[in-house]
């Protein structure tokens, strides 16, 4: 069978390679939906007050929806348009930058680690990128559709402008110094896309694993097709897309950093029978390099968590914790 779903065709049932045991499959179409997400207006009057908000969706919540956050609407339709038109590619394009190789700069795939070795696969095909510094990388890049690099390079100028523009407000709610995520706590800059075509019988699959974001901190384009849900109070609840908001993930980097204040959400995907569905995901992250470990501002005894590198944890996340990023953070946990 094809690896890549965007190239199937004439899709009538679910492939038994696809379809997850009953305690892990979706189960049924309809879910709640949450309708209490913080959703935060950037270009507020009171920049303290909205540092304040930032916070507390952080603390309390896990995650957020911004508004009036500076990425042209245009834009974000265009390079939305522009995933969409790639996937639509004849197969053999999209087969060229086909790999499993995690370290490859630019390349599409369906598995999770591997897609030869893994037991049941997800519905979807990922397109992952790096960005930064951007004429070091857009030359791997597809150059069809045409203008995908110029757009996609200038989403992700724009939206790496953004995440550090809500970094800095948490510096300043947590009280750590001015561009305390600047540099190597940041340096990894992905744009990672995920594409699920309509599923005969989404009960039975997922789109995506249930996880938490390993990396610093998350922002996510949806589209207006229905798919994410979070793990709220042990039920999952759906996350409804708003035309051009944009939501905020922290990552468990970034809870890390904070000492444990902060949420990191459990998140999955499902499909939907109907209408294909994607999404853009822009990641930042720390470099191999960096040391990770809670501020020192926000340490008053014993630090929650023992300082780690990027590495050491994708070694727990990959092997012990078997992908679950909330297990392989607990084994840098410091006993109380």
């Amino acid at each position: 069978m094809e690896v890549l779903i965007s190239n199937w065709s004439n899709v009538e049932s679910v492939p038994n390679t696809y379809i997850f045991p009953p305690e892990s499959r979706p189960g049924k179409l309809e879910f709640p939906v949450c309708n209490d997400i913080p959703l935060i207006d950037l270009a507020h009057n009171h920049p303290d007050d909205t540092i304040q908000q930032v916070i507390s969706a952080c603390q309390e919540y896990g995650f957020f929806q911004v508004i009036n956050h500076g990425v042209c609407e245009n834009l974000m339709d265009d390079t939305m348009n522009m995933y969409k038109e790639f996937f639509k590619l004849p197969g053999e394009y999209k087969t060229e930058f086909y790999s499993n190789d995690i370290n490859k700069s630019c390349r599409i795939y369906s598995s999770t680690l591997s897609y030869d070795t893994e037991e049941l696969h997800y519905w979807r095909d990922n397109l992952t990128h790096r960005c930064h510094p951007l004429e070091e990388y857009i030359q791997s890049w597809p150059d069809k559709p045409t203008k995908y690099r110029e757009v996609v390079g200038e989403y992700s100028i724009e939206t790496r402008k953004l995440l550090y523009k809500i970094l800095e407000m948490i510096c300043k709610g947590l009280g750590l110094e001015s561009g305390y995520f600047e540099g190597e706590m940041s340096k990894t800059h992905l744009l990672s896309v995920n594409h699920h075509i309509p599923c005969p019988n989404p009960r039975l699959t997922l789109g995506m694993p249930v996880h938490s974001d390993p990396n610093l901190i998350t922002l996510l384009q949806q589209c207006d097709v229905p798919g994410l849900q979070i793990l709220k109070d042990g039920q999952w609840i759906g996350v409804h897309p708003v035309p051009h908001t944009l939501i905020v993930i922290p990552g468990l980097q970034l809870k890390v950093i904070s000492n444990d204040r902060f949420i990191t959400p459990v998140h999955r995907v499902v499909t939907h029978p109907k209408e294909a569905r994607t999404t853009i995901g822009v990641f930042l992250g720390p470099s191999p390099q960096s040391l990770i470990k809670p501020a020192t501002v926000l340490v008053c005894s014993e630090p929650v968590f023992r300082a780690f590198t990027y590495p050491e944890f994708f070694k727990a996340f990959s092997a012990g914790a078997k992908c679950d990023a909330q297990l392989a953070l607990n084994h840098f946990r410091n006993k109380p």
